[in-house]
């Protein structure tokens, strides 16, 4: 039997209904190990009808543990070194269409800190720093996001370079 099995008592239950919309980033925040970095790669539709629909995928990669967080939650510049986002179009991408993909909601991460540290013994001894949230919006995109966009405005060349994606 594979060591990590659910057979061997890992699986800990669902998420009570409340964390049950965290999105990645969120829990990104709150992470005690950071071992991916993502690559959000978008695309500006094609299509005249609906010109303004993105479309896309984030590929987490895998790296060796590089950051074990001692306090939390991770600053918003701690997240920002594991991300980057590729932007393929005819045009400069509106950096406010970033909220629905990196969405953090201040009131989400502190709750679910607080969870975790009432619920899971790995977070018992972790220090929150709710001073740290002042930096989260209350809903919005993460902080400094945009300043991780890597902009390509010559589409044919694009793809043939990106498609190992």
């Amino acid at each position: 039997m594979p060591r990590l099995a659910l057979a061997n008592n890992l699986y800990r239950g669902s998420l009570p209904i409340e964390f049950q919309d965290l999105t990645w980033v969120e829990e990104m925040v709150c992470a005690l190990y950071r071992t991916t970095a993502h690559v959000t790669r978008l695309f500006k539709s094609t299509d005249p009808a609906v010109p303004k629909i993105m479309h896309g995928n984030t590929c987490a990669h895998e790296m060796n543990v590089v950051s074990t967080a001692s306090v939390l939650p991770r600053t918003a510049a701690d997240v920002n070194d594991a991300l980057s986002v590729v932007f393929i179009g005819p045009e400069k991408f509106e950096s406010q269409k970033l909220h629905s993909i990196f969405r953090v909601r201040k009131h989400k991460i502190q709750a679910w800190l607080m969870f975790l540290k009432q619920h899971n013994r790995l977070f018992q001894n972790i220090p929150i720093d709710l001073t740290r949230l002042s930096e989260f919006p209350d809903d919005g995109a993460l902080p400094g996001v945009a300043d991780h966009l890597i902009e390509d405005h010559q589409q044919r060349s694009t793809r043939s370079r990106y498609s190992s994606w």
